[in-house]
């Protein structure tokens, strides 16, 4: 494991004592408040907001899955996917406080394991890349924030604090207060250089850097200089001046061939 993760057995184990189920969906309707701007009612929140539906619902199947009713567990999540179209495996552990943006289209599987204060925008799978029946989902430490569209695959482990850009594809180890963009995902920012949230949550997750866009403006400037080193030498940058707008160049923007 990358060092300065989060460990599994620190994210199994409640940094809170578990309250009870009631207590647990109070904390997960009154969340939202704090992560949604468009909330504007508790009762709007209960009965309009499929997230919310999705996480109580999960929280009575998760208790039955723990209690050995496994087919209950499996029929009520099952009933939950269908009218929220969010898909929480009944056996996946999920930390207090837990908010699912818009929903739709979330998937957390069996083995995963979610710290506290967590937020995931639709969208967001916590998958396996195993057909083994032991671990082979993602564990989560607390406030970690995934962004729309971002995938988190295999038994890896994301520290507390961690931000998952969207439509990013986490595969490795992610330290504590760490930023992660990209197709794999990669750390491109540390939480000191991070905006802070009065409840203590990161929500500003599209003020991230661009590393692709940062190379390329590299490659650009580097470009430029070798031009006009060989400019300053005597010789001819220009050979192709008959490129498209796709960067295809034509046979007459070939000089001398």
């Amino acid at each position: 494991m990358t060092s300065g993760a989060t460990t599994e057995q620190e994210i199994l184990a409640p940094t809170e004592p578990i309250p009870g189920l009631w207590a647990q969906w109070r904390e997960d309707v009154g969340c939202v408040f704090q992560r949604d701007p468009a909330a504007r009612h508790g009762v709007e929140v209960l009965i309009t907001y499929p997230g919310v539906h999705a996480i109580l619902w999960h929280r009575l199947s998760h208790r039955l899955w723990q209690r050995g009713f496994r087919f209950l567990a499996r029929l009520l999540s099952y009933t939950s996917r269908t009218l929220t179209n969010v898909d929480i495996h009944p056996g996946a552990t999920i930390g207090r406080r837990f908010f699912i943006d818009h929903g739709s289209g979330v998937v957390i599987g069996e083995t995963a394991v979610v710290g506290d204060d967590c937020t995931l925008y639709h969208g967001v799978t916590l998958g396996g890349t195993s057909w083994n029946k032991g671990r082979r989902h993602p564990s989560l430490g607390n406030r970690v924030l995934v962004g729309a569209g971002a995938k988190v695959l295999g038994p890896i482990q994301l520290g507390d604090d961690v931000r998952v850009g969207a439509n990013s594809v986490v595969v490795e180890d992610v330290p504590a207060n760490r930023t992660v963009v990209g197709i794999p995902g990669k750390v491109v920012r540390r939480a000191a250089e991070r905006r802070t949230h009065p409840y203590g949550i990161d929500l500003d997750h599209h003020l991230i850097p661009d590393p692709v866009g940062r190379a390329i403006t590299c490659l650009v400037e580097r470009i430029a200089h070798l031009e006009r080193e060989v400019n300053r030498l005597g010789g001819d940058s220009s050979d192709c001046n008959g490129c498209d707008a796709e960067g295809l160049c034509d046979e007459r923007g070939h000089k001398g061939r």
